[in-house]
C-alpha cells in the first residue's frame, strides 16, 4: 500500500508539472460562452424548446471545432421527456341536470387519466386511512367505494400545527393512492378554506414525466361541490369545521351519480445531450474514459412548478451561474485537453446533460444508455455552479472525495499552492448530475462554489460572475482530472454517504429500504432501483440495483409517487415482504426495516 501511495505521489507531481506549463483555461472564453448562453435569447434553455436546441448546436460546433469525436447522433444523445399538458375537447361534469364548466368550476390534474364515467359520488373527508400506533385515522371504514368518485379535502385537519402527524399522509399523491387501495374509479379534490380562503382551483403544471394516477383526478370547487352535497344539508366549510373540531372521520354517501368526461394530453418534444470524445494515447488505457459533465438546461421563464424560487413573475431565468458556468467550464477543458491530447492515456468524454433541473433526466439517460461499456468509465467530474466565487470564505467545494480510496489523498496533494481552500465532502449523492453516475459504482468528483440569494431567480446574471476565480478552478480541476488520467490503475470504487429522501416540508421518512430508486420514471412496471446502500436494509434482504420492485406488503407499487406513499405507512423494525421483478421473473424477499 505504501508502494502503491509513492507511485501515485510521482504520477500526481508529474501532471502539475505539465498541466502547469500548459494551461490555457483562459477568463475570456468562460466569459464568452457564459455570456452566449445565459443570453435573453435563449430565453432560458428550458428542455424541450427551440433556443436549448440553439444551446446544444453552440456545444456541439465548439467539440467539433476542436476535433474531438462526435457521439450519438452527430454528438446529440436525444431524449423524450413531457414538456407540458394541455386539457382535450372533452372535459365534462354533469349531475342532477348541473353541472360544471372547465377551468372554471373544476380542472383535472396533470397527472390524471382521461377517461369517461358515471357513478355514485362518496363524501371521504381527507382521504386518509392510517392506522400508526401514534395515528389512527380511517375515512374508508364503513363505507364502500368500490367503483365510486371519492370527495376528499386537500390537506389535513391539523394544518396549524407545523409537526402534525397528518403531514406524512396529506399530500394529493397519497390521498390518489389511498383512494386506489380502496378501489375508488376517481377523485375529486377540494381545496378547504382552512387552506386556501379564495375558492381558487389549482394549476395545471407539467411533471416533466408521463407517470399518470391511474384514476381520473379531478380538482372541484367549494361552490360546486356543495352543489353536489346540497341533498344532504352539509357544506364543504361546514364539513371542515367539524373535521377540525371534532378530530375524527365523518363520510357518507351523497346520493349524487356524476357523470364525467377527463381528457389530458401530454405533450412530449426531444432534448439532447451533447457528447464528444477525445480518445486517448496509451494503448492499455484507452479503451477506459474519464467524464467530464455538466447540465446546460435551466429554468426558462420560470413560474409555478418550474424550480423557480420566484413562481409568480414570468421572466427570463437566464441561469448564468447554474449552469452555463459548468457548460463553460466543460467547453473550456475540452479545448484544454484537446490542445493536448498527447498527453491523454486514458479517453476523454465531455458532455453537457439535458434536464438536471428536472430531475436528472440527461444523466440518467446517459448512464441507462452509454455510448461506451458503462464499466469502463473509470471517473465522473461534474462542475454544476462554479462561477459565484465567494471571495470572504475563498474556498470552493469538492463532493465524493470518499468516493473512492484514492480521492481524498489526491485532492490534497493537488492544492498545494491554491489562492483558495478546497473544502472536502465524501458523499456521492448529491442533487446533480454526478449522482447518476455515483449510483453505478463510478467513483465521482463535483465542483461548486455553492449556492447564493440569486439561485433559480431571474437575477443570476453574467455580470455577476468571477471569471477570473473560474479560470483558477478550471486549472485546478484540470491538474485533477490529468492526475487521475495519469494513474497506472484506475480509482478504486467506495461507496460513501446513504440516499435519504424528505417527506413533505423537508420531512424525513421514519423508515428506509436502503436504496436510490428511479426519480425519473423510466420505468412503466413498477419501481426500478438504481442504486442499493450497503448493508442497508435492501442489501441485507437480497435486493440489487435493476431490480422493479412492484409490491410493498402486498400493497402495489407503479413508480416512486407510490413507492413514497407505502413507505409513509411502515413501522421501524418490521419484517416486510417486498416483491420484485428481476430478470423478467417475479421474486419475493424479505426485508427488516
Amino acid at each position: 500500500m505504501r508502494f502503491r501511495s509513492i507511485i501515485l505521489a510521482i504520477f500526481i507531481c508529474y501532471s502539475l508539472t505539465v498541466a502547469g506549463q500548459t494551461a490555457q483555461i483562459t477568463s475570456k472564453d468562460l466569459h464568452d460562452y457564459v455570456q452566449f448562453l445565459a443570453s435573453d435569447s435563449l430565453k432560458g434553455r428550458k428542455p424541450g424548446t427551440p433556443e436549448i436546441k440553439v444551446a446544444a448546436s453552440f456545444i456541439r460546433d465548439h467539440f467539433k471545432a476542436d476535433g474531438l469525436k462526435l457521439l450519438g447522433e452527430g454528438g446529440f444523445q436525444w431524449v423524450e421527456i413531457v414538456t407540458d399538458v394541455t386539457l382535450g375537447e372533452n372535459n365534462t361534469l354533469s349531475f342532477n341536470g348541473s353541472g360544471g364548466i372547465v377551468k372554471k368550476d373544476f380542472i383535472p390534474l396533470s397527472f390524471s387519466t382521461s377517461g369517461t364515467m358515471t357513478v355514485p359520488v362518496v363524501f371521504t373527508g381527507y382521504g386518509f386511512d392510517i392506522g400508526t400506533d401514534s395515528l389512527k385515522w380511517s375515512d374508508y371504514k364503513g363505507i364502500d367505494v368500490t367503483g365510486k368518485w371519492v370527495m376528499v379535502l386537500r390537506a389535513d385537519p391539523d394544518l396549524d400545527n407545523s409537526d402534525s402527524k397528518f403531514i406524512p399522509y396529506s399530500d394529493v399523491r397519497s390521498k390518489v393512492l389511498t383512494a386506489k387501495d380502496h378501489k375508488a374509479s376517481g377523485l375529486l379534490l377540494i381545496t378547504p378554506k382552512g387552506l386556501e380562503k379564495d375558492d381558487k382551483l389549482m394549476t395545471l403544471m407539467v411533471e416533466n414525466n408521463e407517470i399518470t394516477a391511474g384514476i381520473p383526478v379531478i380538482n372541484i370547487t367549494r361552490e360546486l361541490a356543495d352543489k353536489m352535497l346540497k341533498s344532504t344539508g352539509f357544506t364543504i366549510d361546514s364539513l371542515e369545521r367539524f373535521l377540525v373540531l371534532q378530530k375524527t372521520p365523518h363520510s357518507f354517501e351523497t346520493g349524487v351519480a356524476l357523470t364525467g368526461s377527463i381528457s389530458v394530453i401530454q405533450k412530449k418534444e426531444k432534448t439532447a445531450n451533447v457528447m464528444a470524445m477525445l480518445e486517448g494515447n496509451d494503448p492499455l488505457l484507452r479503451n477506459e474514459y474519464l467524464v467530464i459533465g455538466g447540465h446546460y438546461d435551466h429554468l426558462g421563464f420560470g413560474g409555478p412548478g418550474s424550480g423557480s424560487r420566484m413562481p409568480d413573475t414570468n421572466a427570463v431565468h437566464n441561469g448564468a451561474d447554474d449552469n452555463a458556468s459548468g457548460t463553460a467550464m466543460v467547453m473550456e477543458l475540452a479545448s484544454h485537453f484537446a490542445s493536448r491530447k498527447e498527453m491523454t492515456g486514458r479517453s476523454m468524454i465531455f458532455v453537457t446533460f439535458t434536464g438536471e433541473e428536472i430531475g436528472l433526466i440527461g444523466s440518467k439517460y446517459f448512464v441507462n444508455h452509454p455510448p461506451v461499456d458503462l464499466k469502463k468509465i473509470k471517473a465522473m467530474f461534474n462542475f454544476d455552479m462554479v462561477g459565484r466565487f465567494d471571495k470572504e470564505k475563498n474556498s470552493i467545494s469538492v463532493s465524493g472525495t470518499g468516493t473512492s480510496l484514492e480521492s481524498d489523498s489526491l485532492l490534497r496533494l493537488q492544492e498545494k499552492g491554491l489562492p483558495f481552500t478546497v473544502v472536502h465532502s465524501p458523499d456521492g449523492y448529491g442533487p446533480s448530475d454526478h449522482a447518476s453516475f455515483y449510483s453505478n459504482d463510478i467513483p465521482v468528483f463535483f465542483f461548486t462554489t455553492g449556492v447564493h440569494t440569486d439561485y433559480h431567480t431571474p437575477f443570476d446574471d453574467t455580470d455577476k460572475l468571477d471569471f477570473e476565480a473560474e479560470k483558477k478552478i478550471g486549472d485546478y480541476a484540470a491538474d485533477i482530472i490529468l492526475a487521475v488520467d495519469k494513474l497506472p490503475h484506475a480509482l478504486t470504487f467506495k461507496e460513501s454517504g446513504k440516499k435519504e429522501s424528505a417527506g413533505r416540508g423537508g420531512r424525513k421518512f421514519k423508515v428506509t429500504l436502503g436504496i436510490l430508486p428511479d426519480f425519473a420514471g423510466t420505468e412503466k412496471k413498477g419501481l426500478r432501483i438504481d442504486g442499493v446502500t450497503k448493508d442497508g436494509p435492501a442489501d441485507k434482504g437480497g435486493l440489487k440495483k435493476g431490480d422493479i420492485i412492484t409490491e410493498i406488503n402486498g400493497m402495489q407499487v407503479g413508480n416512486i409517487y407510490e413507492y413514497m406513499s407505502r413507505l409513509q405507512k411502515l413501522k421501524h423494525g418490521i419484517t416486510i415482504s417486498v416483491e420484485i421483478i428481476r430478470d423478467e421473473k417475479t421474486q419475493v424477499l424479505i426485508v427488516q426495516l
